[in-house]
């Protein structure tokens, strides 16, 4: 069978596919992680994401695969949780924006579409790293690109993209030593794979329901994504080389487009030469611009070439601003007598446990989102939490690797002005909390924030779901597991004897002050055991004890 169109309503159909047989093996994907804690989520993040996505393409009437792609792109974006739904999200939006005015396409056109979004998916992590899911799409894009230069059948196409993406995949632990080393492959990848597994069942008159599942996975997962990338933007003060954080909005004009035909990439290829920290997001009606440059205006005069301008905001990071805050405050309001006055500033942070919750809320937090380690707040969540602040600046700590990058992307999103300082941990956003000051400037405090966050260690105890071995240690299933900043520094049937040899490590020879926090399935006495310990061991250190309620994790630590 020869298929050489796709047509909107297959299209379509691929899409739900996709997402159908990534619902059915993510479980799978999400139990095969590196590191053996019970909260491996790059399948669930990938689903939830798809799911938003394809929600998006029900709601289509359409029958034009442009107008279908932008729909599933626009729903990626916004439902889009962890580093492994961002990079789903860019790669989509990249496939979309090569195919916004096509009603069907061919062989050549899908290929093409594949690997601009790779190209776009790229741009939007720092420091990319092979060996992921990035690798994946990128090799299996490359060989659809090749094949459908001699080659009209769709299917035959996407059969060779489905195969080049399966060795591309067990090339993974060649890429990053970790993988090869516990034996495993890149669960982003894995979760792609999937996708395109679906795509070619239905250009092949096949469901993912009739396919035959795996009883066992024959491949397993990486050191996530969230260890080696984020998007680039809001760099702290003391990091820059450019002095002026500038953001520009402009609205597309008809008649200055077809004297100055816009392209995404030449014009952030311009952009990249006046500075660093470059955003460059654009959609059918908006440009929006992040970059830091040492002359604003010459960003400003390349941007009003392709319209007029919607918002333009310019900050010195090196001095504070404290007469335009003055005046910002000694303003009329615009908004109805009724309608309530904007606060100056909100903070948003992600916590699970009511009892860590309650810990930022008591330091000024304004808004908590549910989530942390098992459930990844996506784009959406943040975006509808800076609204419910009522402010008119938001910082958002997201207190995990694996949210950073969601963060970020509702930062670029959002109208307001918002700063995300990348915690990665919950003792990360207390310490930066700490640090918060009402009087500062937006840009001074993330800095500020970011800065405190450094100054600490941060300890989790959990146990381990499976038995594996990593960096030399031996691990059993039900075990419970010391990790410090990632790295597995005590194991052992104990849940004290683990967190004890933990503290001693963390403390080393400089700690003054350790914080516990234990979650919900161990006691008040557990806890008070471990202040016991640490105050007869170390004498010279003081010791905070809280409730948290945290679910998996027994004890979180954090020592200054």
């Amino acid at each position: 069978m020869a298929v050489t169109k796709i047509e909107g309503k297959q299209f379509a159909q691929m899409l739900i596919e996709g997402a159908n047989n990534l619902s059915n093996q993510s479980k799978k994907i999400d139990a095969l992680n590196v590191f053996p804690v019970p909260d491996g989520d790059t399948g669930t993040n990938m689903n939830l994401t798809i799911t938003s996505g394809v929600k998006e393409v029900k709601a289509q009437p359409a029958n034009h695969v442009g107008k279908i792609a932008a729909s599933f792109a626009k729903g990626l974006l916004m439902g889009a949780r962890g580093n492994s739904g961002v990079i789903l999200s860019q790669l989509f939006r990249g496939f979309s924006k090569s195919v916004e005015e096509k009603e069907s396409i061919d062989a050549k056109q899908l290929s093409q579409a594949f690997e601009y979004g790779v190209n776009m998916a790229y741009k939007a992590v720092m420091k990319p790293v092979e060996g992921t899911i990035l690798t994946v799409a990128k090799d299996a894009a490359k060989q659809g690109i090749e094949v459908s230069q001699n080659e009209s059948n769709v299917i035959s196409v996407m059969e060779s993209i489905v195969k080049e993406a399966a060795e591309s995949l067990e090339r993974t632990p060649d890429l990053l030593p970790v993988l090869k080393e516990v034996g495993v492959v890149d669960s982003g990848g894995q979760g792609l794979l999937t996708i395109y597994e679906g795509f070619l069942a239905i250009l092949k008159g096949e469901t993912i329901t009739n396919m035959v599942a795996q009883d066992e996975p024959t491949m397993t997962e990486l050191v996530k994504l969230e260890h080696h990338q984020s998007v680039q933007s809001h760099m702290a003060t003391e990091d820059i080389e450019y002095g002026y954080c500038t953001e520009v909005m402009v609205k597309f004009e008809e008649d200055k487009t077809a004297e100055h035909p816009f392209s995404e990439d030449e014009f952030r290829n311009e952009l990249n030469e006046f500075g660093d920290s470059l955003l460059v997001v654009s959609d059918e009606d908006l440009l929006k611009i992040h970059i830091h440059v040492e002359y604003p205006g010459n960003v400003i005069t390349a941007a009003q070439k392709f319209g007029s301008l919607v918002n333009v905001k310019v900050e010195n990071m090196r001095e504070q601003h404290t007469s335009i805050l003055e005046e910002d405050k000694t303003e009329t309001p615009t908004t109805p007598p009724k309608e309530e006055k904007k606060a100056e500033f909100a903070i948003v942070t992600v916590g699970m446990g009511s009892g860590i919750a309650e810990l930022f809320k008591g330091l000024g937090v304004n808004k908590v989102i549910e989530g942390g380690q098992t459930m990844n707040p996506s784009t959406e969540d943040f975006i509808k939490a800076i609204d419910e602040c009522h402010a008119e600046k938001v910082i958002l700590l997201p207190n995990n690797s694996n949210i950073i990058m969601a963060a970020e992307q509702a930062a670029t999103v959002s109208d307001l002005e918002v700063a995300v300082v990348p915690s990665k941990s919950v003792p990360q956003g207390l310490a930066a909390m700490l640090s918060f000051n009402m009087s500062q400037s937006l840009e001074q405090n993330a800095s500020d924030m970011k800065d405190a966050m450094q100054q600490v260690k941060t300890g989790e105890v959990t146990y381990a779901v499976r038995d594996t071995s990593l960096n030399g240690v031996e691990i059993n299933k039900g075990d419970f597991m010391g990790i410090h900043e990632k790295n597995i520094i005590s194991t052992g049937n104990s849940v004290q004897t683990v967190a004890k040899e933990l503290i001693d490590k963390m403390i080393g020879d400089d700690g003054e002050i350790v914080t516990i926090i234990y979650g919900k399935e161990r006691s008040e006495e557990e806890a008070n055991e471990l202040i016991a310990y640490v105050e007869d061991k170390h004498v010279e250190v003081e010791v905070e004890v809280h409730a948290g309620d945290q679910p998996l994790y027994s004890y979180i630590l954090s020592v200054e």
